[in-house]
């Protein structure tokens, strides 16, 4: 399954022009589209475009990224609606700037089903979700999804003290990921990498 979604796949590059394009229509990907949907692809438009213009990495995480030697390719399945990609995917694609031995293939959940429910979060097609493939195997090494363990354990205190998530929330949490200005995706994503 993995082999036959990596020829559908898109870059960063091609990615953020979709999200951008749709964002400009007032659409979102995915077969369901509602003004919310659209609402939060707009919004995570201008959030990537930010978190491109302004993550930065220290040097010791550039270090650590730049001795990665051997070729892997990330394989993440989102959509262009997810609040939780918006800060992600930036950081990731950083990293493969850095390294080209780490290759980025974005692909829509919601055209690859089949894939998702291979890599599912408690059950749910939770996004993103990121799937490290070592290039000379094929073998999966890792997944990481749908956000970084420090952004995961604020969204578990929250839905254990108030049974789901509200809008409110979700609004806070992305407050709180411009104040950790994707130092915990960072975090998590170097750890990722073999050693």
């Amino acid at each position: 399954m993995i082999q036959e979604s990596l020829p559908t796949a898109m870059s960063y590059i091609e990615y953020r022009k979709l999200v951008a394009k749709l964002a400009q229509q007032g659409k979102s990907t995915g077969p369901e589209q509602t003004d919310a949907l659209t609402n939060y692809t707009q919004l995570n438009d201008r959030r990537m475009k930010r978190w491109d213009k302004t993550l930065k990495f220290d040097q010791k995480a550039i270090d650590s990224i730049k001795n990665i030697e051997k070729p892997l390719t990330w394989l993440v399945l989102t959509e262009s609606w997810c609040g939780d990609a918006s800060p992600a995917l930036p950081a990731m694609h950083k990293i493969v700037e850095l390294n080209p031995k780490i290759s980025l293939k974005i692909v829509l959940r919601d055209k690859n089903v089949e894939l998702m429910n291979h890599f599912l979060t408690n059950g749910g097609m939770s996004i993103p979700k990121l799937i490290t493939i070592e290039n000379e195997t094929g073998d999966i090494l890792n997944e990481w999804g749908p956000r970084s363990m420090a952004a995961t354990e604020l969204v578990e205190n929250y839905k254990e003290t108030h049974g789901e998530l509200t809008p409110e929330f979700k609004e806070e949490l992305q407050v709180w990921y411009n104040t950790d200005k994707g130092k915990s995706v960072l975090k998590d994503l170097v750890a990722l990498l073999p050693k």
